[in-house]
Order: structure tokens, then C-alpha cells, then sequence
């Protein structure tokens, strides 16, 4: 069974940083792309970031140039630098990741909590 499993939240002062990370597991096949969301109290989900298999990235708005999204393609492994963080960052962060194959499909990771303190 394809799984994703986030790690690396935790609590931060304002202006710190932290490095979530993203494995899969239960397969052998590379996603097409992998992604960040992100649920901040009060708001939907959102698009933090994605990167494809050809290592192109983008980054929502609010982004401004803080975090940083890569990956090991072959393994799978997802990360996110996050540095210069605001209290407004505060949320659960999510990787998610779309397979054309092995098997095909969208999955999510349960989550893991960002705090950062102002």
C-alpha cells in the first residue's frame, strides 16, 4: 500500500527556520510530482509548493522566496526548507503526490503541525 509520511514540524520563533521531509513507501515507481499544502487555523488548504520528476518548481505567492522545495526523485523523498518563518505560517503541512503508475493516484501524508512563535 502507497504511503507518505511527513516529519520535521515542530515549535519555532519567529525568523527561525525548520526542514520537513516526505517518504513514500509501497512502491518502486517515481511520482510525477510532489507538493507541499498547507492548513492554517480558520483557512482551507493551500498549495505551498510542487516539484516535478524534471526538478521544476514553483511556489505559491505568500512563499516569497522562504522556503525552498526538493526532492530524491528515484526514493521518493520529499523536503521543504523553510526559513525566515512567521507566526502566519502556523498550520498543519501536508505532502502530497501524483502517480501515473505503481499505482496511479493522488495521495496525502497525515500531516505534520508547524508552530511558530512570535
Amino acid at each position: 500500500q502507497l504511503q507518505l509520511v511527513e516529519s520535521g514540524g515542530g515549535l519555532v520563533q519567529a525568523g527561525g527556520s525548520l526542514r520537513l521531509s516526505c517518504s513514500a513507501s509501497g512502491t518502486q515507481t517515481g511520482a510525477k510530482t510532489m507538493a507541499w499544502y498547507r492548513q492554517v487555523p480558520g483557512k482551507q488548504r493551500e498549495w505551498v509548493a510542487s516539484v516535478t520528476n524534471s526538478d521544476t518548481t514553483n511556489y505559491a505567492t505568500f512563499v516569497e522566496g522562504r522556503f525552498t522545495i526538493s526532492r530524491l526523485g528515484t526514493k521518493n523523498t520529499l523536503y521543504l526548507n523553510m526559513h525566515n518563518l512567521r507566526p502566519g505560517d502556523t498550520g498543519a503541512y501536508y505532502c502530497s503526490a501524483r502517480f501515473i503508475a505503481g499505482p496511479a493516484g493522488d495521495y496525502w501524508g497525515q500531516g505534520t503541525q508547524v508552530t511558530v512563535s512570535s
